[in-house]
């Protein structure tokens, strides 16, 4: 079987990245961040906002947003451009966005989630996330829970 993990880096993102930021989110999530939303992130450095560029061609395949403050830190939203996905994008931004938590401080982290969004779940549990909560009637198109959470950062991140 062939290696489909796809070679990338991961970068800080960068003004110029917000229009594709913003087409990946919006072919990701049926109530999708604005491109002022991202565009208001650049260069915060409050802000965990890293874009994954393939090797080859330093095509946007994948973006990710967190906070981290103290010890707990927030997945605020990942997403994985259509073409690129499944093959480890958004693991290697989880693990990075993780890896970056640890490294200031944070021994939990937490996030929300789509009940229906079984592939993100599946990522999820991979990495030691356990459903901790639920926000009913939290995501608006279509009107769904989120299921909140959490990553024990302490506890060497789970299964791994």
């Amino acid at each position: 079987m062939a290696d489909t993990r796809l070679a990338i880096s991961l970068r800080p993102a960068r003004a110029g990245d917000v229009k594709l930021v913003g087409q990946i989110e919006r072919q990701s999530f049926s109530d999708p961040w604005t491109d002022a939303a991202f565009a208001s992130l650049v260069g915060n450095r409050d802000v965990y906002f890293r874009v994954a560029v393939t090797a080859e061609a330093q095509a946007l395949a994948g973006y990710v947003v967190a906070w981290f403050a103290g010890a707990q830190g927030d997945i605020a939203n990942l997403a994985v451009a259509p073409w690129a996905r499944g093959r480890g994008v958004g693991t290697q931004l989880l693990d990075a966005a993780l890896a970056a938590g640890a490294a200031g401080g944070a021994r939990e982290v937490y996030l929300e989630v789509r009940e229906s969004n079984a592939a993100a779940r599946a990522l999820y549990a991979t990495r030691g996330f356990m459903e901790i909560g639920r926000r009913r009637g939290y995501y608006r198109r279509p009107l769904e829970d989120a299921l909140v959470l959490r990553c024990d950062l302490e506890g060497g991140r789970g299964s791994e």
